[in-house]
């Protein structure tokens, strides 16, 4: 891999996104959906999309002898000059990168932190490299004795995990916040929303949540064992997921 220079504008401004797709024996999972948000984040931000044809190929290449890996796929604004306005023409680049991604099915316990998702900006929305306030709400809850969060957004409203979508289960009934809030459009949320009748709500608290789930590319279908100290349960619903997951990719 090439060194990204200094005047890099996804390093030096969080100018650009991300994805980080799921190779499973040298075979991408899910390529076309993640494809397809890049593209629609490309739209939001007035970046030229990528060829996903030619991504795939340095996926490929990055992934190469890696049983399981996640596949970080990175699109800059590129090079630009001093200041804030992007150079005419915008000439992205790309960087891709692969590490060892072994399985993750543990229950996880969650926190509520203080850092919120900005409901008013797209970027509230999109996967982009900016993402300092995933990693503090990751650190502070892992200060309160969690594994990871669970975010609000500054409507008060719950969005998700610091790396993952979130869904729970309250009088029988399945939920995931709305993307009506500052909620990334997962791409494993969607498969879930297809196999599953799912609420799509904004809410300012999970406290009756039954029972709990994260979803993401990497973790598939993972079980929340606990929230800010209170026990979950297993739910035979979150385990007929993992397991329709788990067969579909």
């Amino acid at each position: 891999m090439e060194p990204i220079p200094p005047d890099d504008r996804g390093l030096l401004l969080g100018d650009g996104l991300f994805e980080t797709v799921l190779f499973k024996a040298g075979r991408a999972v899910l390529w076309d959906a993640h494809m397809a948000r890049l593209s629609d984040g490309c739209r939001v931000l007035g970046l030229p999309a990528p060829d996903p044809a030619a991504l795939l190929a340095q996926a490929e290449a990055a992934a190469a002898g890696l049983d399981r890996a996640a596949v970080r796929v990175t699109w800059t604004a590129g090079s630009g000059g001093r200041g804030l306005p992007r150079p005419d023409p915008v000439q992205p680049r790309a960087v891709v990168t692969a590490a060892p991604s072994p399985p993750l099915s543990s229950p996880v316990a969650l926190a509520t932190v203080s850092i919120r998702r900005n409901a008013g900006s797209p970027t509230g929305r999109l996967k982009t490299l900016a993402y300092l306030d995933n990693v503090l709400a990751r650190r502070e809850a892992q200060a309160l004795g969690a594994d990871d969060a669970v975010m609000r957004d500054t409507d008060g409203h719950i969005a998700c995990a610091s790396a993952a979508n979130l869904f729970w289960i309250a009088g029988g009934r399945l939920f995931t916040p709305s993307l009506a809030g500052a909620v990334l459009p997962g791409v494993m949320r969607a498969q879930v929303l297809a196999l599953e009748a799912v609420q799509e709500v904004q809410a300012a608290s999970i406290a009756g949540a039954e029972a709990a789930f994260l979803t993401s590319s990497l973790i598939g279908v993972r079980p929340v064992a606990s929230i800010d100290g209170r026990a979950l349960r297993p739910h035979p619903l979150i385990a007929g997921l993992q397991a329709q997951v788990a067969a579909s990719s």
